[in-house]
Parts: structure tokens; sequence; C-alpha cells
């Protein structure tokens, strides 16, 4: 028998239809400043909108969404995991004050399904939709012999712009400003692999009604990651001004908030200020977690924590709860180096 890339590992024909069944999806997430169709080497974007900024600055962020993967496979469940690496990069855009422009998604896998491959897919464009990003390209790469054929690994990155004046840095962060917490979905993207040595990865597991979830255990952990671009461009219509975001993901509290701060100054938490998600309650409980370890890896139920003057927190609670989000005030600044004190 001949050999082709075929009998190699890689069916070039399978890449085709995973494209063909993928450009519907796609197609929701067109911007006006999208050049030419799916298809082309590379993506394109005009800029044409960005010359009525003073001072235009790209903003640019990238991620996977690490061995939460490994749950879609078990779970048999694709269409949501493309939102989660949507998520992880357009949060830290929006976490500086940016306006992402488009995203680009990577996925790698054992043996190309055009099927399940379109689901991933599906799950990104959805992202896309959800933060105004255009999925302006991407890549599926089929690894025979690297990875199972079952298995695969998603990736992305976006762009985003911001005028620099409204930039948010952290700098004129000072002791009695207020943060406020915006609410996560669950665990999000971060401390899969110690959620996996907790639980069992079983369909039989993932698959168990737990009362306190409200849900399958399988459900709550898959549930993906918040997206907060419109929160975030909610509170900068409404005139208020932050002054410094973090994104709460890999490193939770301890190592995500100081991010934010400038020389002199600590973050108090407040740690009864707000709902701590069943899940982190029935993760810490099953696995006999330390306290301090579950906050040190786990946003516990907060993907974003801002730093906001005392006058403006009203207005950016209203702000963000207007664009379908919920947000609690957290603790306050105070002097010290850069620590977080949780009380």
């Amino acid at each position: 028998m001949a050999l082709d890339y075929k009998t190699a590992g890689v069916d070039i024909e399978a890449g085709y239809k995973s494209v063909e069944l993928m450009k519907e999806y796609v197609k929701g997430t067109m911007r006006e400043e999208v050049l030419g169709g799916l298809g082309g080497f590379s993506g394109a974007f005009s800029l044409k909108k960005i010359k009525e900024m003073d001072d235009p600055v790209l903003l640019s962020g990238t991620d996977g969404c690490g061995t939460k993967v490994k749950l879609a496979f078990i779970m048999d469940k694709h269409d949501t995991i493309g939102i989660d690496a949507v998520a992880m990069c357009v949060n830290d855009v929006a976490c500086a004050g940016g306006e992402p422009l488009f995203f680009l998604d990577y996925i790698a896998c054992g043996k190309n399904y055009p099927e399940k491959i379109a689901s991933i897919v599906k799950g990104v464009a959805e992202g896309c939709k959800m933060s105004d990003a255009a999925l302006i390209g991407g890549e599926t790469a089929e690894h025979p012999g690297l990875m199972p054929e079952d298995d695969y690994d998603i990736a992305g990155f976006t762009v985003g712009v911001v005028d620099r004046k409204d930039m948010i840095t952290g700098e004129n962060i000072k002791p009695g400003d207020v943060l406020v917490g915006i609410a996560s979905s669950g665990v999000h993207s971060n401390g899969f692999s110690l959620v996996r040595k907790v639980f069992e990865m079983t369909k039989e597991s993932l698959d168990t009604y737990y009362d306190e979830l409200g849900t399958t255990l399988g459900e709550a952990l898959i549930a993906p990651t918040k997206i907060y671009v419109k929160a975030m461009k909610s509170i900068k219509n409404a005139g208020v001004t932050v002054k410094g975001c973090s994104h709460i993901t890999g490193g939770g509290f301890y190592e995500n908030i100081p991010r934010m701060l400038p020389n002199g100054v600590s973050a108090k938490v407040n740690k009864d200020s707000y709902p701590v998600l069943p899940i982190f309650k029935l993760l810490q409980k099953t696995g006999g977690i330390e306290e301090k370890m579950m906050y040190n890896t786990y946003n516990m139920g907060l993907g974003m924590v801002l730093a906001l003057d005392p006058k403006d927190v009203d207005a950016a609670i209203r702000a963000i709860e207007e664009a379908g989000e919920k947000a609690y005030v957290v603790g306050e600044i105070i002097e010290g180096d850069k620590q977080v004190e949780l009380v």
C-alpha cells in the first residue's frame, strides 16, 4: 500500500470538514473592522477606528484552560470549554481597562473528529460574542502519535485596545480605597489538577447529584469561566474610574490581588462579605484542604476584584449589576507592603 498523509494519521479531509462546520459559528462573531473571510493565511482587522483615540495602546492576552479539558473528555461535553479559553484571555485585557478586538484559537488534537472540533469552536464563538471580540482565525493541528486520539488541548490569544488615559494601572490606589468583588461562576479554569486529586474523575462520580450544589458535580465543575468584558465596559460607561483590577486566576487571592497594588499599600479582604460558592466548600471539605491553600489556589467565588475610590462604589456596583453580574463590597486598601490580609 502506498503511504500517504492519511495513513500516517493526518486526515486533511477531516480538517476541511471541521472548517465547514465551524463557519456558521464564526460568522456570528464578526465586527465591521474584520476584512476578508475565513480561509486566508492571516486574519485581517482594520485599525481605522483606533485613530479616534488620543494615545491608543494595544493589549494582548494568551492562555488555555489548563487540565479542565480532562473534564470535558470524561463528560464528553465540548461546547463550553471554548468559552473558558476566550474568558481567560479577554478578562486579562479587560483588567487593564481595554476592549478586546479579536481572538484566535489553537486546538491540538490526537485525531480530528470534525463534529467535536466544531463543538469546541462553537464555544469559542460564544465566548467571542460575549466579549464583542471577532474570531478572525485559528488552527486545528492533528498530532497522531503525540496525543491519544480522543485528547485535545485548546489555547488562544486576544488583542485589545485602550486609550492610554483610560488604562487601569493601580498606581493611584491609596489607603481608604474600597475593594469590590464581582462574582465568579465556579472554579473557572484554575486549580483543576487539585480538583482531580480530590474527586474521582469518572463519569459516575461526575454524574453524581449533590444537594448542596443543586446540580451534578460535573456540571458544577465544568461551568464556563465568567467573561467580565461587558461589566467592565458598563463601569466605564457610567463614568467611573477603576483604580486597580485583579483577575482572580491561578494563585487565587494571595497571588493575584497584589499584582494591582502599588508600593506602600496592602489589601484587606473580609471573607464573610460575599457568598463563597458551594463547590468550594465541598472541595475543601472532601479534600481536607487548608483554608489558606483554598484562597491561594481558587477564586473562592470572586472572579474579579476592583479597587475604587469610596465615592464611586455605589455607581460601580450599579453598573456591574446592569451588566447582569453580582458585585459585593469585599474589603479595603490599607497601608502595607503589597500583601493580602484575609479577616
